[in-house]
């Protein structure tokens, strides 16, 4: 689907006209605010259909109900739980990730919506956003590479992917009213690409404003957002959406250019695109025409998403065989393998002993909390069941909560630790579930620290000193302190919110049935107090808070300033090794008569079984009149080989590959000079280096 609202032909334009002429004034307004949570109004007597917007990016939402504002509770509202976003770029996979946005489109649609609020794109700035696990990574080129194929594939069913949030929302805390002040590198550098590569590459059909403040104005009403760079530097020519409670003055918001006037209140005519909206347009104060003008634009994503014509529309379709399959296929790349000393993993499944599961997190459902990212999964399989559904009756899987995230069983931590510890200590095999759950990964709340809830660190080591062999899993959409355990445990895998299909892609990665292949698409820090924002500050401030630490957020300032994390940003190990050699570097001139250079270097499977490796290039500029990132992620592209198979693996870097953001020429700028180039199996694990003098 052409996601350029501009590319509509003169009959449909005509059309749209003509609808506009006969439409009231009520009935135009009544287009461009909520009438229930999560639909607005439609002109019935017109043909005019209402607009569905879907919540989130995890799977539909339930139904709401217009009058109470919550959830209705239907069966029909059940739906296909899929990986968070953060597991999606963990593939490190744009065809996993298309394969995400195709599914997710599919159910969109199929539930008859019309606009899916995703994906979310802002930057992990801290481990302890509640919200990381909404968001794709800490690194902009990586996201901009994952959220164009995910916005291709929703796109693809007639719905419209919405990216958000737009921009700077990196924090929970006071997150309806905090001023975010950054500078002009840092938010051109890491901040804005995500959002760009999306409108000018994936076309993306909507865009939602943020709730926090800009620079002392609100993402919906601020000028320099939604009209400098969203339109006049992009080129967006789609619909802005507010967050749900984004807007606080009419007048502002529609200067700035916001669509829809959406909120959770029951109190429809008094949102700002309401009744005051019609005030200011009977005082004159802004003109009908211009209220036309945002009708105008709402009716041609209308035509364009075939809404005018749903005969002619993709039915779409929810909790189909097809769309697990691809909840899974996503789920499984996903995995990190982050350590497996003495090659415990994968675990043998022709042996007959006794295997123990251990771990709240393995026996507990996840999708349906979280905030906005919450789905009635039609069915969600968590671990444990999906390592017993896996190795089937001929294995007896035993299970032992271990903790207990019901604060009402804080006087049975002891009782479930023992019980736990003594079962590890009796099994062949023990692996463990835990991490963090959607009490700390949520909407609306930011994380205390970085340390695992409940009482688990305490209960892992006393698990290591039972069973030293014990496979420690750790479930979570952000970082987590390990450094008290971590030297003991000889496998650790990191499993993401992994959606309907989750605990059997576990499975078949701890059973060796797939080769894990997930990187981390986000550093994780041996401490808090080892991040960029605690060193520099400020994290979460107080009516502003202000990005200290620039450009230098997740590994470019881990490699920057020589600070070990616990792993580190495009880390994730395999069941087998891959060797890198022969790096040739190529330069040339682009179409534009731009430098560009095209590096090319050969993949080998090294091992003895299948796998694949997402194959990293970095940039650094050695020598700059500014301050630049020890490294910088140009390039990437995942390989699947056999045992002894060799690819050759060809990146072309762009001009841009080389900019840095100068604020003295307000333009992205190339310094003349030597450019080695990196290539490796994550940012510190540099396997091939070359250099280029551009």
């Amino acid at each position: 689907m052409n996601a350029t609202l501009s590319l509509i032909d003169e009959g449909v334009l005509e059309k749209i006209e003509t609808l506009i002429s006969e439409m009231t004034l009520e009935e135009k307004l009544g287009m461009l605010h909520g009438d229930n949570v999560y639909d607005t109004k439609g002109v019935a007597r017109l043909g005019i259909p209402p607009f569905h917007f879907s919540d989130g990016p995890m799977g539909v939402r339930g139904e709401f109900d217009r009058e109470t504002c919550s959830y209705v509770g239907d069966t029909g509202d059940f739906a296909t739980a899929f990986p968070c976003i953060t597991a999606v770029a963990a593939t490190w996979n744009p065809e996993m990730a298309y394969e995400n946005g195709k599914a997710l489109g599919r159910e969109v649609r199929g539930r008859g919506k019309d606009v899916s609020l995703s994906p979310g794109i802002n930057i992990h700035r801290t481990p302890l956003c509640g919200r990381n696990f909404e968001y794709m990574s800490e690194d902009p080129y990586l996201i901009s590479r994952m959220c164009v194929p995910e916005i291709q594939g929703i796109q693809e069913n007639d719905v419209a992917a919405c990216i958000k949030h737009f921009a700077v929302n990196n924090q929970e805390t006071r997150r309806f009213d905090v001023n975010v002040e950054v500078d002009e590198r840092a938010l051109h550098e890491l901040y804005l690409p995500g959002f760009q590569a999306a409108v000018q590459e994936g076309g993306c059909l909507a865009v939602m404003g943020a709730y926090n403040q800009f620079r002392g104005e609100y993402c919906c009403h601020n000028q320099y957002l939604m009209q400098t760079l969203l339109r006049e530097t992009w080129g967006f020519d789609g619909i802005v959406i507010s967050d749900w409670g984004a807007v606080h003055d009419t007048k502002k918001a529609v200067d700035a250019g916001v669509h829809f006037d959406m909120n959770v209140s029951n109190r429809y005519d008094e949102y700002y695109y309401a009744n005051p909206l019609k005030e200011l347009v009977e005082a004159g104060e802004i003109s009908e025409e211009t209220v036309n003008g945002m009708v105008r634009q709402i009716l041609k994503m209308m035509f364009q998403l075939k809404m005018m014509e749903p005969e002619h529309r993709s039915p779409g379709a929810y909790n189909t065989h097809e769309n697990h399959i691809s909840a899974r296929k996503v789920a499984r790349e996903s995995i990190v393998l982050l350590k497996n000393e003495e090659n415990l993993l994968p675990l043998a499944k022709d042996f007959h002993g006794s295997i123990a599961v251990i771990g709240e997190n393995a026996n507990r459902m996840q999708a349906f909390s979280g905030g906005s990212s919450e789905v009635r999964a039609l069915y969600e399989i968590p671990p444990l069941l999906g390592i017993q559904m896996h190795l089937g009756g001929n294995f007896h899987v035993q299970y032992a909560k271990g903790y207990s995230s019901n604060p009402e069983d804080t006087d049975q931590r002891e009782t479930l630790a023992e019980e736990a510890c003594k079962l590890a200590a009796s099994s062949d095999v023990v692996i463990y579930v835990g991490g963090l759950n959607h009490d700390y990964d949520m909407e609306g709340q930011d994380r205390p620290d970085m340390k695992l809830p409940y009482g688990q660190d305490a209960l892992i080591g006393r698990l290591l000193d039972a069973n030293p062999n014990t496979v420690i899993v750790n479930m979570s959409g952000s970082p987590v302190e390990m450094r008290s355990w971590i030297d003991r445990a000889k496998a650790v895998v990191q499993y993401w919110y992994a959606g309907t299909e989750g605990g059997m892609a576990l499975a078949e990665v701890l059973f060796g049935d797939v080769n894990p292949s997930g990187k981390l698409p986000t550093t994780f820090p041996k401490a808090l107090e080892d991040t960029p924002v605690s060193r520099f500050g400020e994290f979460p401030g107080g009516d502003t808070v202000t990005y200290k630490e620039g450009i230098y957020v997740g590994y470019r300032y881990y490699d920057s300033f020589d600070v070990e994390p616990e792993f580190c940003f495009g880390h994730g190990l395999s069941y087998t090794e891959f060797a890198y050699t022969d790096l040739q570097l190529h330069t040339a001139q682009g179409q534009e008569g731009t430098p560009e250079v095209r590096a090319t270097f050969t993949l080998t499977n090294t091992g003895a079984v299948s796998g694949a490796e997402a194959a990293q290039l970095y940039v650094s500029d050695t020598a700059c009149s500014v301050a630049r990132p020890a490294k910088e992620l140009k390039g990437f592209e995942k390989v699947f080989l056999h045992p002894g198979e060799s690819k050759e693996v060809s990146i072309l870097l762009p001009k841009n590959a080389f900019c840095y953001y100068s604020t003295e020429d307000m333009d992205w700028k190339l310094e003349p000079g030597q450019f080695r180039i990196l290539v490796g199996s994550s940012s510190r694990d540099i396997r091939l280096e070359g250099s280029v003098e551009l």
